[in-house]
């Protein structure tokens, strides 16, 4: 049985999450632990702020008793979800960093899943957010970067179309590897193998590439393009239905390198809403 961590922040909890988490669970017949990462440097509002304009200790405590209420009911939620759908689950609660426990329980787990716009902080970013940057860097398994919530009530796609992104690398095959063990169940879905050649219009390592596709994907088509891969892709994605999951390698480079050239997860992060399945080998 696979294990499956999702990663929540219970002052702001994730619709979009709780969603796919169960429906993989479900699909995959995996064990599902949420992390509910309680940080003891962040609270829903700006202590600074409060302690400045000499805001009195008793009503900064229950403030603070209100921000674990909210986090116990998350839990709650969760754990009703779960036993609704009838997966197997736990739940795992920390006060450590944010960061640090999603990083330390993904050496434990098989895939993590988190909300696009995360952040643990008080104040809200646009998508890639400081913490999800650092949790591809470091991050010890695959991860599914799944899209915010935008309508209320919640409105989710199902997974219904693939995107292999393969630029010869090996980090790109390692993702679609990993992604064909660990969801199984989505390998029978219309799925393309897009490449950009900034150097020409073919595909690096045709036949070994090929080959390797038939035996996990025998239905796949390929989609190979001339160009610089950011604005192909980023075109190409922009005309995929709304139910599409794109698969990458991501994060390879050093930092020093990523100062100067974003992340193709990147990229996605800040124009689309699809659900991506990133892996990196180290």
């Amino acid at each position: 049985m696979q294990k499956i961590v999702a990663i929540f922040d219970g002052l702001r909890f994730s619709e979009s999450t709780l969603h796919y988490a169960i429906l993989i669970a479900q699909r995959q017949d995996a064990h599902l632990t949420g992390i509910f990462s309680n940080d003891f440097t962040y609270n829903s509002f700006n202590l600074y702020q409060l302690l400045k304009a000499g805001t009195a200790q008793s009503t900064i405590r229950q403030l603070e008793l209100a921000d674990e209420a909210k986090r116990e009911a998350a839990a709650v939620t969760f754990e009703a979800a779960c036993q609704k759908a009838g997966i197997s689950y736990s739940v795992h609660r920390n006060t450590n960093i944010a960061l640090q426990v999603a990083l330390e329980e993904s050496i434990y787990a098989d895939l993590l899943i988190v909300d696009v716009r995360e952040t643990f902080v008080h104040d809200k970013m646009n998508p890639p957010t400081r913490f999800i940057r650092d949790l591809l860097t470091d991050v010890q398994c695959p991860v599914l970067i799944v899209p915010g919530q935008v309508w209320v009530p919640p409105v989710f796609n199902d997974i219904r179309n693939i995107v292999l992104l393969y630029d010869g690398e090996p980090s790109s095959v390692y993702a679609i590897k990993m992604y064909s063990y660990l969801l199984s169940f989505l390998q029978t879905l219309p799925t393309t193998v897009l490449s950009v050649n900034p150097e020409g219009n073919h595909l690096v390592n045709k036949h070994l590439v090929k080959d390797f596709i038939h035996q996990h994907f025998p239905g796949a088509t390929y989609r190979v393009m001339e160009g610089v891969p950011e604005k192909k892709i980023l075109d190409y994605m922009r005309e995929q239905p709304a139910d599409t999951m794109a698969v990458l390698g991501a994060y390879r480079r050093s930092t020093v390198s990523r100062w100067f050239r974003e992340s193709m997860a990147d990229v996605l992060m800040q124009a689309l809403s699809f659900p991506l399945f990133i892996a990196h080998n180290k």
